[in-house]
C-alpha cells in the first residue's frame, strides 16, 4: 500500500468511526435522555433544553446554532480544520432527525420511556455511559462534535493559556444551569432539580470520555534481559514494525555484561509483544510497567507553548 493509498485508507476510516459514534450519541440521547426531559451540556444539550421548553424541533435549533458557530469559526480556524467538524454536525443532524421519526412517542410528544416510569436516574446513567463512549469515539479518530468544541478551540487559538477543558465545562455550566430561567419547567425547586441532574450527566460523561480516551491511548513500557535479545529486536521491529532501543546492563550477581531491550508501546499491543519474546526465549526475564505519557513520534503530540512562539 502506498504512503497516499494509506492516507486515503486513514481519512476514510476516521470519517466511518466518527459516524459510528455519532449513531451511539444519537441513540443514546433519543432513547435515554429525551424521554425524560434529562438535560446535557453543549449544543445538543441547549438544543434539547429548548425542545422541552418550547416544542420547537431540536435537530434544527442544534443545525442553526453550530450554523452561526461555523460561520464566525472559519475565519479564525480555516476549512481545512472544520472539515470533520461540519461532517460531524450535518450527519447528527439528520441522524437525530430521523431517530426522532422513527421512535414511538409519548402523549407529550417525547419519545416512549424505554426504562420505564420513575426510572429517570438509570436511564441518565445509561445514557451517559453510551454517550461518553459516543463522543470518545468520535475523538479518537480525529473529529468533534461542533459547537462548545469550536468555541473552545477557538478561544484557545488567541488565548493558549485558557484549556480547552475549562472554556468546555464554562460553556456547559452556563448550558445546564439556563433551564433555571425557563418557568416551562415548573417551579425553582423543579427547575433545581433538572439543573442537578444535568451537572450529574456531565459528569458522569466526561468520566466516561476520559477513561475511554486513556484506556485507548495508555503505553506500557518494557525491559527484556535475554541472551537471545538480537533475535528479540529484530522480530520485533520486523513483524511488529516497533521500535526497539538496546541498552548496555551489567549483572551485579553473574559480573557479566548483557543486552537490555527498552521498548514503549500501546498497551494494546503487549500481548503480542509477550508472544514473540516467549516464541523465541521462554526463559526471558520481562518487566512491564505502565507510563502516564509517551510523547513523540508514533504517540501523543506534546501539547505545550514554547515562551514567545508565534501562532502559525
Amino acid at each position: 500500500m502506498t504512503i497516499q493509498h494509506k492516507m486515503i485508507w486513514n481519512e476514510a476510516k476516521d470519517y466511518f468511526f466518527i459516524a459510528f459514534g455519532l449513531f451511539l450519541y444519537t441513540i443514546a440521547f433519543t432513547v435515554f435522555l429525551m424521554p425524560y426531559q434529562i438535560v446535557a451540556g453543549g449544543v445538543t444539550g441547549l438544543s434539547a433544553i429548548i425542545y422541552y421548553a418550547t416544542g420547537f424541533h431540536l435537530e434544527n435549533t442544534y443545525i442553526i446554532i453550530n450554523g452561526i458557530l461555523l460561520l464566525v469559526a472559519l475565519k479564525i480556524l480555516g476549512v481545512k480544520f472544520l472539515m470533520k467538524t461540519i461532517f460531524a454536525i450535518f450527519t447528527l443532524y439528520f441522524m437525530l432527525k430521523f431517530a426522532q421519526d422513527i421512535i414511538p412517542k409519548q402523549e407529550n410528544g417525547l419519545p416512549f420511556k424505554l426504562m420505564g416510569e420513575g426510572q429517570d436516574f438509570m436511564s441518565m446513567i445509561i445514557g451517559c455511559a453510551i454517550t461518553g463512549i459516543a463522543l470518545a469515539t468520535v475523538f479518537l479518530n480525529n473529529g468533534s462534535t461542533g459547537g462548545t468544541d469550536i468555541i473552545a478551540a477557538s478561544v484557545n487559538k488567541y488565548h493558549p493559556n485558557v484549556s480547552l477543558g475549562n472554556v468546555l465545562i464554562a460553556a456547559d455550566f452556563c448550558i445546564i444551569g439556563s433551564c433555571m430561567f425557563f418557568p416551562q419547567f415548573g417551579t425553582y425547586l423543579e427547575r433545581a432539580h433538572k439543573v442537578m441532574f444535568g451537572f450529574c450527566v456531565m459528569a458522569m460523561e466526561n468520566y466516561t470520555l476520559d477513561y475511554v480516551m486513556n484506556a485507548r491511548r495508555q503505553s506500557v513500557q518494557f525491559m527484556i534481559f535475554s541472551k537471545k535479545w538480537q533475535e528479540i529486536a529484530n522480530a520485533i521491529g520486523t513483524q511488529m514494525n516497533h521500535g526497539v532501543t538496546i541498552l548496555d546492563g551489567h549483572g551485579w550477581y553473574t559480573g557479566q555484561d548483557m543486552k537490555v531491550l527498552c521498548i514503549l508501546a500501546k498497551k494494546n499491543e503487549s500481548i503480542n509483544i509477550f508472544r514473540l519474546i516467549k516464541m523465541i526465549d521462554p526463559q526471558a526475564f520481562v518487566s512491564q510497567s505502565s507510563v502516564i505519557g509517551v510523547y513523540g513520534e508514533g504517540f501523543d503530540e506534546m501539547r505545550v507553548k514554547i515562551k514567545g512562539e508565534r501562532e502559525k
